[in-house]
Order: C-alpha cells, then structure tokens, then sequence
C-alpha cells in the first residue's frame, strides 16, 4: 500500500474543547457533513472536530475550509489508520472521540460519556456510544433494525429524534465500535492504531487488544449516549489486508476468542473486567486458536 504524504491544517478553537473528535473521511462529503452538524448541533459541550480528508476530489477540502473544521488531507486513500492517527496530531483535548463519518450523533450524546468519564479513578477507561442501524445485525451491541433511511438523502432525522431515546437497552461490555473515548495519556502509551493493519481491517480488534495489555479494564458500551449508523461500506473500493490472519499472528490467539472471553462483548455491564477464568470453552477455543497459528505460520 502506497503511503501518500499527509497535510496537516489546524484551525484554532474559540473555546477549549471537552473531545477531541477524530473522523477518517474518504469522499463521503454527504455523511460527512451531516456528522459534523450533528456533532455541532447535538452536543452538550464543545468539541474539537478534525477530519482526515482522504483523497477528496468530491468538495470535501472546500466544505472543511469554509465551515472552519481542522483537517489532515492525503491526495489518496491512506486507510483508516492513518485516518485517526493524522488528524490525532493535531488534537487539543484530553479526551479523544472516534467517530466513523457515516454516523450522526444523537442530541445529548456527549454528556452520558462524560459523565461516565467523571465517575473513574484513573484514566484506564474506554468508553462508548450504542449504535442504532437500519438493517437487521448479528452484531449483539447494536439497536437494529431501526430504518430511518440508509443514507442522508433518506434520512428520517425527525423520526429518529421522536424515537431514539425511547427504546429501552441496557449497558453493556466490549467497547469496539464508536463514538468510542479513551483519554489521551493512554492513546500515547498504545500508539494509537496499528498501521500494519493498513487500509484497516481489524484495526479495531487490534486497538482494543492493545488497550487490554495496557491494563485498561474499564470498558463500557453506554446505552445512554446514542447514534445512527448509516452503514457507509468504504471499505469495499479498497484491497483488503487478511486482518483476521494478521491478528491471530500478532496476539496468539483468534478475535473471536479475545471478544467472546476477554472482551465479554455484548454481554450486560456489571463492573469492571478482570482476567477470564480459563474454563473448558476457553481452553478448547485456545487450542484451537493455537493450531490455526501453526497452519498459518
């Protein structure tokens, strides 16, 4: 994969920023914009917004200047890696947000995740937002199916904010999608994203596996703090790295194993995680993990 030099644009904040809120976009300039203004219009506090422009030969630069966002911007793709890793560089905050452009962030989103961010002893935390989506999903942290519209030239704003406090969910264990907040000593200790994982499949495993290592133990999913996915696949215009592969190689064992007995993910949040007790599941799975190293290898 070709690295293309990065720019780096800053544009000074009026106010100190709460997050710092770090968005890889790649000629997507409808979600993006409609991410941002969420962003500016949903929040209780004021965030620093920095976008990493990838490519943008659809008006992405021009909307960035004109509405005074802080940008990074390679003239090709550089993945989703680098896509929060520049723009982290130019990051106020103590506390940095992930976010995927093609979100809109639902009124209020911040406070529940900053007060969780009160309520800790240190800064070994990971906190996120719940996702809703418009099509049925395995994916057992997600709000779905809940259609309102699968793109912005669709979207139901007026049915989602009569709607998206109103649905009763629960807190819940594992942490591996966004909007996600860690505090920014942390993202320095780890490095932020793994950029061997470039374009970035399972970058995200990767991150929270590094996190893990670092001793982060708090790691939540807040029910409370909510947006809408509209499920933007980017990823399919990009050659994909064997992330899975890749992560069995680095770490020893498979995603699935560290999700389902480390992570606990998807599971009610009862406390912080501890060490998983090594049952007769989770030896069989590292067994099998074990044998799949030694094929791949």
């Amino acid at each position: 994969m070709k690295i293309e030099k990065i720019e780096f644009h800053k544009t000074e904040e009026k106010e100190k920023p709460v997050f710092s809120v770090l968005i890889p976009s790649w000629n997507n300039l409808a979600c993006l914009k409609l991410c941002i203004e969420s962003i500016r219009k949903n929040s209780s506090f004021h965030h620093q917004i920095i976008v990493h422009a990838n490519e943008a030969t659809d008006g992405t630069l021009d909307w960035l200047r004109e509405n005074q966002v802080s940008y990074t911007y390679s003239s090709g793709n550089v993945g989703v890696c680098y896509g929060f890793n520049a723009p982290y560089s130019l990051a106020d905050a103590d506390y940095i947000c992930l976010i995927d452009d093609d979100m809109y962030v639902c009124p209020n989103w911040d406070k529940p995740l900053w007060e969780e961010i009160q309520q800790q002893k240190d800064e070994y935390f990971c906190i996120s937002g719940t996702l809703f989506e418009h099509t049925v999903s395995r994916n057992a942290c997600v709000l779905s199916p809940y259609d309102f519209g699968k793109s912005p030239a669709t979207f139901d704003e007026k049915g989602l904010l009569e709607q998206y406090d109103k649905i009763p969910f629960h807190d819940w264990y594992g942490c591996n999608w966004y909007p996600m907040v860690i505090h920014r000593h942390i993202w320095d200790l780890m490095g932020g994203l793994s950029v061997e994982f470039s374009p970035g499949m399972y970058s995200d495993p990767d991150f929270m596996m590094k996190l893990w290592q670092l001793g982060v133990r708090y790691i939540k999913g807040v029910s409370a703090s909510r947006a809408y996915h509209f499920i933007s696949r980017t990823t399919s215009r990009v050659k994909k790295n064997n992330g899975h592969k890749q992560f069995l190689l680095k770490w020893g064992i498979s995603s699935s194993t560290f999700f389902k007995y480390y992570l606990k993910i998807a599971m009610p949040f009862t406390g912080a995680l501890t060490e998983p007790e090594m049952t007769t599941g989770l030896r069989l799975a590292l067994v099998k993990d074990k044998l799949k190293r030694i094929f791949l290898a």
